[in-house]
């Protein structure tokens, strides 16, 4: 039994710790904070939970394909899911609908969706229908396929079963290019053309980030796990312990120990030395290459990617939390609402938009008439707030008074007075969510999708020149997220069987019988 130490505990380090204990390996997970789940968390603070990460699971039912995958690790028909019917109300500034209102509800029904817009906008009917016929097509689909390593003619059945995507890829060719931007230009009327431009906070966003949830939404199969994100990583744990798998919490790495070019195993906290037959690295990228391994395996395209030459990295976030002794469930439970003065944050960034969460469909986050309401903003000036809170903690202190003073005027305006019930109050910066997970320069979900959407890492799981090491997170695909931590850590582990000769198998958890995945 050849053992495997594993770097960070969050879902992806968990996913194939998992699939490692199902095919024959001894595992060990190292993870630096005290509770697993990595960015997959939340916390609890006096009667209130925040939740930061899974406002909703891909594949959460039947759905999804990313259901057979969270269904090999978890038994997700004992989990409880909530499936909202308005995945978000986005508030205009400029043009106001047929009716007068300056709100756009974003359905996750798709004929809803459909009869809504074209309500709103009979001029459009046409453009409409093109917009709903991708989602349409995705939902024939098994989308993506899971695509294990098959014998030859097993592979030629596989590839002609695959013709059948031709659809598919038909309408994918079609939208690959737009973003929210630039079809929201197909629209005739104002409103509609607002909307679009205003359903990323303004941001300009490839279209398949928009089209491939809301068809999964539309199948009721990218619902809100009830009890938040730290409840859902806590299930992946208990699979990986049920399956002999270990953690040892608390204890960062410092170091991978190599030798001549071969991982032999880390070095953590006190310069305690564990040693392994091989390494999986499922920490932040930036850490792995170049403060555990000291840059010694990064090539010319690894620098350039710590340079910022390849990719950006992706946002990192304030979220601002509150625990407030009132029932807000007449409330939208995710809006985003224009500002008739531009936000200013310390950090410098200029807000036109304010984003609102209240987590009025979760009974679990608050007591009996009370609701746990966050206020989150994206920022790239991150530098700002880490090295505040690393040279001049009271200027942090400071810079996070002086912004939370302002949301909570703005969210008094919003949810109808409620300064004199808000009972707790918590800030995350960017440099909290480096400081308790890790992620290199507090981002949330390792690199920047551009323009081209399916564009691929140039990390991979290996390093040039160092064996017996393997590398798998969010980095290993722009966008990141829960379904590729998951696909990450799922793929790692076949990949590690087929270097070391053992055929790929899942074990049924929930049954106990095991099956090859041919």
């Amino acid at each position: 039994m050849k053992k495997v130490n594993i770097i960070g505990g969050g879902v992806s380090g968990m996913t194939a710790g998992i699939y490692l204990q199902m095919n024959g390996f001894e595992t060990h997970i190292f993870e630096k904070h005290s509770i697993p789940g990595g960015l997959c968390t939340s916390w609890k603070k006096e009667e209130y939970t925040f939740d930061s990460c899974a406002h909703w699971i891909l594949g959460s039912d039947t759905g999804s394909s990313f259901y057979k995958i969270w269904n090999e690790i978890l038994d997700m028909k004992r989990i409880e899911f909530h499936n909202h019917d308005v995945r978000v109300e986005v508030g205009l500034k400029d043009n106001v609908n047929k009716y007068g209102e300056k709100t756009f509800y974003l359905y996750t029904n798709l004929a809803k969706l459909e009869e809504y817009m074209i309500d709103l906008a009979p001029e459009d009917t046409q453009a409409i229908k093109e917009f709903m016929k991708p989602m349409r097509v995705m939902q024939k689909f098994d989308l993506p396929p899971i695509m294990d390593d098959v014998p030859f003619f097993e592979g030629m059945v596989r590839g002609i079963k695959m013709m059948r995507y031709a659809e598919f890829l038909y309408w994918f060719l079609k939208i690959k290019n737009y973003t929210n931007y630039t079809y929201s230009k197909k629209f005739k009327n104002a409103f509609l053309r607002e909307s679009f431009e205003l359903l990323y906070d303004g941001e300009e966003i490839n279209m398949m980030v928009l089209t491939m949830p809301l068809s999964v939404f539309d199948k009721k199969s990218a619902g809100y796990p009830i009890g938040g994100s730290m409840a859902f990583a806590k299930k992946i744990e208990q699979t990986y312990l049920k399956l002999g798998g270990t953690i040892h919490y608390k204890t960062p790495v410092k170091k991978i120990i190599t030798e001549d070019g071969v991982a032999k195993g880390l070095l953590v906290r006190n310069n305690v030395a564990h040693y392994s037959d091989i390494t999986l690295s499922a920490a932040d990228w930036n850490f792995t290459v170049f403060d555990a391994l000291d840059g010694k395996y990064a090539d010319k395209e690894m620098i350039e990617l710590r340079d910022l030459k390849k990719l950006e990295v992706f946002y990192s976030v304030m979220q601002f939390s509150f625990g407030i002794a009132k029932d807000l469930s007449a409330f939208p439970h995710f809006s985003r609402i224009p500002l008739e003065v531009p936000l200013v944050s310390p950090d410098g960034t200029v807000y036109h938009r304010f984003e609102v969460h209240v987590y009025n469909y979760d009974p679990t986050l608050a007591p009996h008439g009370k609701t746990s309401v966050t206020v989150s903003f994206n920022t790239t000036t991150r530098d700002f707030w880490i090295d505040a809170r690393k040279h001049d903690r009271p200027k942090y202190r400071a810079a996070k008074k002086e912004f939370t003073d302002k949301i909570i005027d703005l969210l008094d305006q919003r949810l109808g007075g409620i300064k004199d019930k808000i009972e707790v109050i918590d800030v995350a910066t960017p440099a909290t969510f480096q400081r308790y997970t890790g992620n290199w320069k507090g981002s949330t979900q390792g690199w920047m999708p551009g323009k081209n959407l399916l564009a691929r890492s140039p990390v991979g799981f290996y390093l040039p020149g160092l064996k017996n090491f393997f590398y798998s997170s969010h980095w290993n695909q722009p966008g990141g997220g829960l379904p590729i931590a998951i696909k990450t850590g799922r793929d790692v582990a076949k990949e590690i069987c087929k270097v070391n000769n053992v055929k790929f198998k899942v074990i049924d958890i929930k049954n106990n019988n095991t099956f090859e995945t041919n």
